[in-house]
Formats: structure tokens, sequence, C-alpha cells
């Protein structure tokens, strides 16, 4: 694969392009949820699984931020584990990324949103008229992101501020009602209590780096992807904290009996009834919103496996028109309602936060094979200092989170893995014989 080139598509997204997609989908429907779970964990000293996950998260996306200022061509983490370990490392990546993690995570948070709906509108509980909103909303996406990137860019802006508008208003209103004395803590949290509740906040954080798979169609890359991700990385761990910080300043140790809807809560509190109102109805526009900018970055995962040959060559067509990879577009779509209406939240939601995982390693040690292979720089890359200090105490959090995931997760990884590497060598075989 090479490292640039010109793919045919339109280089016209930004760094605050970038900045906002990371934003809008690590901002989902988690962060109206997370503060209670963290709570029932470790109190008034939740607080320090947050700085804890943030200090991980950096070093995993400043990882991510070297690796996109060498590569700047389509396919984001596919691209890169791809160019530092071959066609096998990145099919396997591809399909971890776009099923494993994306197409699974959107339908596990459509699932989450129709269960929301279904409260003021009970007809949503029935399977019929779930998989009609199923058919309008990846539809509708479909429409908006076949017609062209700005499209879908606009789109993204337009349901990032709508939903962080509320929560904002939230934390400005709360930092002003919120007791000091809610916040202190008497005694440290024990370290495996601290790793559970961190590795579970992990999660609600994912999602940033998908923002990358865009890097063939921005401006200046090279600088644009990693100051993008960086910006938005950045905010989002901020806007976490104060969050919490307000949550568990207004309700102190009542905030963990609020599991259901924490936020709406905080709102009665300090809004009443009106504000439980806005909450729910924020957290619906923030799973829309995150429903909105994956047909715009997954669907540049199979465009990119299709253009190298993993995938059908087909999902690699340009549309005349619009300029966008329109096929790859609707399959990932139709794949997204299938998969959605066959599951709920929980069963869908296991192995998508298990595959992110697996595809950070993949990106740290593609960061390590960069170093040690090509010690070179091209003028305007993005470079982490400290050598591999950043990488290394990266890889060792990751490992640390993969060991503490449950047998049925990992096994599950291992069966996904075997299937996945079942199919590339039945592919190889198949192809070699065409080849003779």
């Amino acid at each position: 694969m090479d490292i640039e080139q010109n793919e045919g598509l339109k280089r016209e997204i930004s760094t605050i392009d970038v900045a906002a997609n990371v934003v809008n989908n690590v901002v989902g429907g988690g962060i109206f949820l997370i503060p209670a779970v963290i709570a029932a964990s470790l109190g008034s000293a939740s607080i320090l699984a947050y700085l804890l996950c943030g200090l991980i998260l950096f070093t995993v996306m400043l990882c991510f931020a070297e690796a996109s200022s060498r590569i700047t061509c389509s396919g984001g983490a596919y691209a890169y584990v791809e160019s530092a370990f071959g066609p096998y490392a990145g099919f396997l990546t591809n399909f971890f990324f776009m099923f494993g993690f994306g197409l699974l995570s959107d339908a596990a948070v459509a699932n989450g949103m129709v269960d929301m709906l279904s409260i003021p509108f009970p007809i949503f509980a029935h399977t019929f008229y779930r998989g009609l909103f199923f058919l309008f909303v990846f539809g509708w996406y479909t429409y908006i992101n076949v017609r062209g990137v700005k499209h879908g860019m606009r789109m993204v802006r337009l349901i990032t501020l709508v939903k962080l508008t509320p929560l904002f208003l939230l934390i400005c209103v709360g930092f002003f009602s919120a007791s000091s004395g809610n916040l202190k803590w008497e005694t440290w949290p024990s370290v495996n209590s601290l790793g559970e509740a961190s590795l579970i906040l992990f999660f609600a954080f994912i999602g940033g780096e998908a923002a990358l798979n865009l890097s063939g169609e921005m401006k200046n890359p090279r600088r644009n992807a990693p100051v993008g991700l960086l910006i938005g990385i950045g905010f989002v761990v901020l806007f976490y904290i104060a969050i919490q910080l307000v949550a568990q300043g207004v309700l102190g140790a009542d905030l963990k009996n609020h599991e259901a809807a924490p936020l709406a809560a905080v709102a009665n509190v300090l809004i009443g009834p009106l504000g439980v109102t806005i909450l729910i109805g924020a957290a619906i526009v923030s799973i829309f919103g995150n429903l909105g900018t994956s047909p715009l970055v997954y669907p540049r995962l199979i465009f990119a496996g299709a253009k190298d040959g993993l995938l059908p060559k087909i999902l690699s067509k340009i549309h005349p028109k619009f300029a966008t990879p329109y096929l790859a577009i609707i399959v990932y779509e139709i794949l997204s309602f299938v998969v959605s209406t066959a599951g709920g939240f929980k069963q869908l939601a296991i192995l998508s936060s298990a595959s992110m995982l697996l595809i950070y390693l993949g990106v740290v040690l593609s960061t390590f094979k960069f170093r040690f292979t090509n010690n070179s720089v091209i003028q305007g890359t993005f470079k982490m200092p400290f050598g591999l200090t950043i990488p290394t105490i990266a890889l060792i959090i990751i490992i640390w989170f993969l060991s503490h995931l449950k047998s049925d997760e990992a096994i599950g990884m291992a069966i996904f893995a075997g299937v996945l590497t079942v199919i590339y060598f039945m592919r190889y075989v198949v192809k070699k014989k065409k080849t003779k």
C-alpha cells in the first residue's frame, strides 16, 4: 500500500472537521449513563478513573497521531497495520474494525436509542416498528453520505452542536450548584476496583480514532489528521471530567442510585421535569449523531480494503458525480440494518469493545515497526517525543486491559479471528489457482 496516493477522492476535510468527527464518535449514549456506573464502583473518588483513562487514551492516540501523519491514505488503523505487517494483518484489522467495532457498535447503540424511544412511544417495543425505524435511520444516512463528504460533515457538525449544547448547559448550571463536600473522599480506592472501573470507562472513550479513516479526503492530512485527533480527544477528556464532577457534586452519594439516567437525575435537581425531558432528548440525539458519523468513516475501510484487493474490487468504485465510495457506503448501511434487527444492545456490545483493544494493540505495534524500519521523518510529519517511551506505556496498558477480559469475550475474539483467518487463506488459495 502506498502511504500517500491519489485515490480519486476529494480532499475537503479540515482540522476542525476531524476534531468534530472525533468528538461526535466518542460522545455518544454512554456519557449519559457512565457517571452512575463509575460512582457505584469508586464513589466520590470517581474522578481518579477519568484521570487514569485520560492518560491511557493519550498514549494510544499519540501512536495513532504519528501513524496517521506517516500514512495519509484512507483506512485509518487498517492502513497503518497493513503497511507495517502486510495484507493478512491488514485483513484482520479491517474486519475487526468494520465488523467487530463499527458495525456491531452501530447496531448496539441503534437498539439502545430505540429502547429509550419506546419509553415515551411504546410502539417502538414491537419488532416490526423497530425495523421500520432502523430502515429509516440507515436509509437516510446512506442518502446523505452518498451525496458527498461535505454533506456528511455538515450533518456531523450540526448533530455535534445539538447534542453538546444541553450538556454544556448542564455543566454551567451545575457548576454553581455543586457541593464541594460531595467531591471529597476519605480513602483511596483499591488498585483492583480502580482498574475495573477504568476498564469500563475506557470503553466509553473509544471510537475517536475512526475519524482517521477519512485521511484520503483530508486537506494536508500530515497535519490535519494528528492535530484534529489530539484536539478532539483532549476536548472529550476535559468534557467527561467536567460532567462527572458536576454529577457527583450535585447528587453526591445518591448518584450511584440513578444508573438508568444519571444526567437526567442531575437535570431534574437543577431544572425540574423539563430538564429530564431535555436530557433524554439529548441522549437520543447523541446516539443519532453517532449513527450519522459511522457511514462517513467505516465504509472507507471497505473502500480501502477493496482497493487493495482484500475485498471485492467493485466496492472500491467511486460515484461519478459525488466522488464518494458509494457502493461501500450502501453495503455498510445494509449490513448495519440487518445486524440491528437481529440483536439487542448487550449482546452486540461485548464483541465490539474487545475488538477495539486488539485494534489499538495492532496500531501501537505498528508504531514500533515504523520506528525500527524507517527512522527518517518526512518533512511535516508528526513524531512523538521521548522515543519509544509512550508506545511502550500504551502497549503495557493494552495488554493489562486485555488480561481483564471475561472468558466468553476472549473466546469470542479467538473464534472471530479464527474464522477470518480461514476466510483469508481460502481466498488466497482460490486467487492463486486462478493465476495458474
